[in-house]
């Protein structure tokens, strides 16, 4: 584990790890980038919530005025979640925003990184990013794959985002020898709905199984981290053929309106918001919170041993 003197971390997050109890991570850009004031703090908060409501410690982690917070106060993350022109931060960023005092959001690539450095073994998100359509010509891949075949997290997610090639995002997670674990089902969540046509590549029905898979991938010195596909509850879903037609119109104004690199993902989630008349929105809370819990759940038995 790399030094943590350029780690601010918050005092309950400090005392949780240093007495082996279980610590969830959590990303900040669905506060700086995901969602307007109040209601990105609101969710932020709940969030949190519920992971102490599971047994465990919540650590969200951003960056502040070149620092980088592991676990935000309450105050701390409400100035997060008004700041003005956040930056949205992965791996190539990260140390610009330190090194120039600036303050932004992390994404799941700068999450995971933040959560190595500080100990924290697992972390809740979304969605994470991967291959967007038409990458054949774009080249447009997240980091957050890199990041997942490199660093020992595991990330509870509801899958690749559904904007995105869920096909090629798999392949590519294959062959950087990320394991893609499904919870409770044989076929890969997409984001909003509950089921894609892509099977999973593996299945866990137990957070202890999940655990158990970690640990032995560690004793045999396998690298990189893992990535649960949890599916989003079944009252909060919206059918996958219902986002289909919603993703389509988002992909052709994206392409209209020649958005690229990092603005994509926020472009298209923020015209699909609008098309669903802000049903995207509860959908993207609500499986967040749900991943926070068995995150919590999969921290826990880490904890145990």
């Amino acid at each position: 584990m790399r030094s943590k003197n350029i780690l601010d971390i918050h005092a309950p997050v400090t005392d949780a790890l240093a007495a082996g109890k279980p610590v969830v991570a959590l990303e900040s850009t669905i506060i700086t980038h995901g969602m307007p004031w109040p209601r990105n703090n609101e969710m932020a908060a709940d969030v949190e919530a519920l992971i102490r409501a599971e047994g465990a410690v919540p650590a969200t982690i951003a960056v502040i005025d070149g620092r980088l917070k592991v676990g935000l106060s309450d105050s701390e993350r409400a100035a997060l979640a008004q700041a003005k022109d956040p930056m949205k931060l992965s791996r190539a960023d990260l140390a610009f925003a330190l090194a120039e005092g600036r303050t932004g959001g992390t994404t799941v690539a700068a999450t995971m990184i933040a959560a190595h450095m500080a100990g924290i073994a697992v972390f809740a998100t979304g969605g994470i990013g991967g291959v967007h359509r038409g990458a054949e010509t774009s080249f447009d891949i997240s980091a957050d794959l890199d990041e997942l075949a490199r660093t020992p997290v595991i990330v509870v997610s509801a899958g690749p985002k559904a904007i995105l090639d869920t096909e090629k995002t798999l392949e590519v997670l294959e062959t950087r020898g990320v394991p893609v674990v499904a919870f409770a089902t044989d076929t890969m969540p997409a984001f909003w709905s509950r089921q894609s046509p892509h099977k999973a590549p593996l299945r866990l029905d137990t957070p202890a199984a999940i655990a158990r898979f970690q640990a032995t991938r560690k004793a045999l010195g396998i690298d990189g981290g893992m990535l649960i596909a949890n599916p989003v509850p079944e009252a909060d879903e919206i059918p996958a053929e219902i986002m289909a037609a919603h993703i389509a119109a988002a992909q052709e104004k994206a392409a209209r309106e020649g958005v690229s690199g990092k603005g994509v993902t926020p472009f298209l989630l923020a015209a699909i918001l609008e098309l669903t008349d802000g049903a995207s929105l509860a959908t993207n809370i609500a499986l967040v919170k749900n991943n926070a819990v068995l995150a919590a759940r999969i921290a826990r038995e880490i904890a145990a041993g």
